[in-house]
């Protein structure tokens, strides 16, 4: 055998070498997921297992403008004027509103939180059972005449006196971001009715986010709701099968996100100029880390996407990990609400751990707080089940 067939020989086997331990890499990153996660995800199966669906119909609001059917939501920053209490509403930016209409928020976060716990169990165990559970509700969402939701997002974050309805209410259904993906898990177990009429549900609202002027508001944002949009429209079109919008959205990833919204640091200005940076920094990081997940494939591999000027999603991660791993080194004031109760097992350091083998980052993570109970923490965790998310 000759030098050169010798060398490239040497070079292909080193490759494979490569290649398979990165592949056992990335199995022990899922073990060790499982392990941390696989007592409470069962529990909150066990839980799951007893509810009963509860959808937008089961609760309504004289304030909103929309029908039974009509998901509704209210501007969480809008309060009552003092100096004119039966007028249009005043904002008080970072200060949630206690008196808020959130019966349709919190129904669509439980809802999220069954699928996504069935779906998760299921895929830990098999059993048909955690499937069977979940066709319930998704036919009481999607399917039921008497009970669906509309697809749109119409009447969303409305202020009194000022807006029925923004696009700034899109921002609402990320609650839904676990129940496609845990579709896509439990696909196999659904009936063909469940399947194809949840997935005939996300067409129809995917068509309202591209089309209507809501939509396309929200998607113009140049903060975490643009980037929440197009998390949205990623894992919705993942499970209808829309190459077009998953290309679109790895586009928009690639040269409007990343590039608009991430400094050379890794931090994110914007989020760092609200009244609550801390909580806006890792909700957007948790997004953006969800984007890479979702539309990363072995052709176009948003975790390794660097751009010209040397933004990239690892960058990131690794600007505001300290700041998780020790909040005390945080340079800026405290978040005026919520303060205490960030962070918690955040989805950044598990899916980032899985994608750059960094097992500091696993670690941070399992030390966390994988079961959160304030609401407005859960609210603002789009990914709640990694084990749904991580091949």
């Amino acid at each position: 055998m000759n030098k050169k067939r010798l060398s490239l020989l040497v070079f292909t086997l080193l490759g494979i070498l490569v290649s398979l331990t990165a592949f056992a890499q990335k199995g022990t990153v899922g073990k060790e997921v499982l392990q941390t996660l696989k007592k409470t995800v069962l529990e909150q199966a066990a839980w799951a297992m007893q509810q009963q669906p509860v959808t937008v119909t089961a609760a309504g609001s004289a304030r909103s403008a929309g029908g039974i059917h009509d998901f509704y939501s209210e501007g969480d920053y809008w309060w009552p004027d003092p100096a004119n209490p039966d007028g249009p509403y005043i904002q008080r930016d970072g200060m949630t509103n206690p008196d808020n209409f959130v019966a349709h928020r919190l129904a669509m976060i439980r809802f999220s939180r069954i699928i996504g716990a069935l779906a998760s169990a299921y895929k830990i165990t098999g059993d048909q059972k955690y499937a069977n559970q979940a066709m319930i509700h998704l036919e009481a969402w999607f399917i039921n005449e008497g009970s669906r939701m509309n697809p749109s997002l119409n009447f969303a974050q409305a202020i009194k006196g000022r807006f029925t309805g923004r696009g700034i209410g899109i921002i609402d259904t990320i609650q839904l971001l676990e129940v496609s993906q845990g579709v896509l898990v439990l696909e196999k177990a659904l009936s063909k009715a469940i399947l194809s009429g949840t997935k005939e549900w996300f067409t129809a609202y995917l068509n309202w986010l591209m089309t209507h002027t809501y939509g396309k508001d929200e998607m113009n944002a140049q903060n975490n709701h643009g980037t929440c949009f197009t998390m949205q429209v990623a894992a919705f079109a993942k499970l209808t099968g829309d190459q077009k919008l998953l290309s679109f959205c790895r586009e928009r990833y690639k040269t409007i996100l990343l590039p608009n919204q991430m400094a050379n640091d890794g931090s994110f200005p914007r989020e760092l100029s609200r009244t609550k940076p801390y909580g806006y920094s890792i909700f957007n990081l948790d997004a953006m880390t969800a984007l890479c997940q979702i539309l990363s494939t072995p052709k176009d591999n948003l975790w390794k996407y660097e751009t010209a000027d040397g933004k990239s999603i690892q960058k990131g991660v690794e600007y505001l990990y300290p700041f998780v791993k020790d909040k005390s080194k945080w340079p800026l004031k405290p978040d005026v609400m919520y303060w205490e109760n960030w962070p918690v097992a955040q989805p950044f350091l598990v899916l980032g751990a899985s994608a750059f083998q960094q097992e500091n980052w696993l670690q941070t993570w399992q030390k966390l707080d994988h079961d959160p109970q304030v609401e407005e923490v859960i609210r603002n965790l789009p990914l709640r089940n990694p084990l749904i998310w991580i091949n």
